[in-house]
């Protein structure tokens, strides 16, 4: 069963819509799903935690909201697709799983500035293809 946990909106000035949450780094919806195989997964517009104390652990959140970003930038569907044969060309060259998914160039970049709460604010567009 998924349980809503929070529902932030934050009302920006500028753009005064939804994705300016996006671009201050708070989540639109974070979701908790229990039965989730990771701790936290970003799906636009959404942020799934598999355990409800997870909603003030700033790091994950702010890990999760970097993928979001990357998403908004790269469009949702070309972002997922990259995403998964950045994967198959890394496991295609001998990675295991493991190691393939740490080497993504999008969660090389959320892993690297994760403890940096305020990242997306000075974040530039497409950071993450430093990564590459």
């Amino acid at each position: 069963m998924y349980n809503l946990l929070v529902g932030w909106l934050d009302f920006c000035d500028i753009l005064g819509d939804n994705i300016c949450s996006i671009l201050s780094g708070k989540p639109l919806i974070l979701i908790h799903v229990p039965f989730l195989w990771v701790h936290g997964m970003a799906l636009f517009p959404f942020v799934l935690i598999k355990y409800k104390h997870y909603a003030s652990n700033e790091r994950l959140l702010n890990h999760e909201q970097i993928h979001l970003r990357q998403q908004l930038e790269l469009g949702i569907i070309p972002f997922y697709i990259w995403y998964l044969l950045e994967y198959a060309w890394l496991r295609v060259k001998g990675m295991k799983h493991k190691e393939a998914y740490y080497n993504i160039s999008f969660e090389k970049e959320a892993y690297d500035r994760q403890y940096d709460l305020d990242y997306l604010l000075y974040r530039p567009l497409w950071n993450f293809r430093k990564y590459l």
